[in-house]
């Protein structure tokens, strides 16, 4: 199937900063994909290139086929959902969608139907006459997403959507994506919820503006051939002089009042020996996403400080 999007090797800098350093991906129509990594990896300025609104310093950006800064029939084919709020707080929902009808030149009969369909799949057609500045965070999102989609655009960008946004309306928003996805839309969203990532049917892990990882999220961590192990109790000072001093641990996260760690593979007798020592309660447990990120970014930090 050919791709809706692709970024192939794809660098941008901000000066002395790489903000994105040989990025390759590629999403499919009605595919979810998701750019998986914590603040400042590089995924909105990926977002950006790919909505053509800033040029990549080295590398190609492609949706639809054609260059998305230079074609205007591609811009008109995107629908983008960008982290910042981009609506007129001081107009309604109604009027927010009426004035996003007429940027898209939309007809009458068009928009209206469009529109309809829009305000009944978000359910905020009974708010219709709300300013959108007193909507919840949720809901602001949602009627981001429905101008954004007002056009009916082939592919969809969202920058972080479900930031700040309640846990219902999460799980609402990404209803929402599911459906669009499975008429045929490529989605491609950034997130730094590793949870995420599991609700994607691709994903990519990026750190520092590179790809770390890339594939089905089950398939990834099913892959993923390190230990996790959760610690509990024992001197807690010990504890963690004994992790930061184990080449064996390559990560470390809190979990509750439990710390959980990474291992090598091969070395999880070794290190549960030293850690029974201090006295803490250690036992195995299925690897997630996080563990999964939390290595490869420590795995990449090696082997750069290696290679310099």
């Amino acid at each position: 199937m050919t791709a809706a999007v692709n970024c192939h090797r794809v660098s941008r800098a901000f000066g002395s900063t790489a903000a994105v350093r040989g990025l390759t991906i590629e999403v499919r129509p009605g595919e979810l994909y998701g750019l998986i990594g914590p603040d400042g990896a590089g995924k909105t300025t990926t977002i950006r290139m790919v909505a053509g609104l800033m040029e990549p310093d080295a590398g190609c950006v492609s949706v639809l086929g054609k260059d998305p800064a230079r074609s205007a029939d591609v811009r008109e084919s995107l629908g983008l959902l960008p982290q910042q709020y981009s609506l007129y707080g001081d107009l309604t929902v109604g009027e927010n969608m009426r004035f996003f009808g007429q940027l898209f030149c939309l007809s009458r009969a068009r928009f209206e139907a469009r529109s309809e369909r829009l305000l009944a799949i978000t359910r905020l057609h009974p708010f219709i006459d709300r300013r959108a500045e007193a909507l919840s965070g949720g809901m602001y999102k949602k009627l981001a997403l429905a101008c954004a989609l007002l056009h009916q655009p082939r592919v969809l960008l969202l920058d972080e959507p479900t930031n700040g946004v309640d846990p219902v309306s999460r799980r609402e928003l990404w209803a929402l994506l599911y459906e669009f996805a499975g008429e045929g839309m490529a989605v491609l969203l950034s997130t730094p919820y590793m949870d995420e990532a599991a609700r994607c049917h691709r994903v990519g892990l990026v750190h520092a503006g590179r790809l770390l990882a890339e594939g089905r999220p089950d398939e990834l961590v099913r892959a993923f051939d390190h230990a996790t192990l959760e610690i509990e109790g024992g001197d807690r000072s010990g504890v963690d002089r004994l992790v930061g001093e184990t080449p064996d641990i390559v990560a470390a996260s809190p979990a509750g009042v439990r710390l959980r760690v990474v291992v090598r593979p091969g070395a999880e007798a070794k290190v549960k020996a030293r850690l029974a020592a201090t006295g803490a309660l250690c036992r195995p447990v299925a690897a997630d996403f996080e563990d999964l990120f939390l290595a490869k970014v420590a795995e990449r930090a090696r082997s750069e400080e290696a290679a310099s």
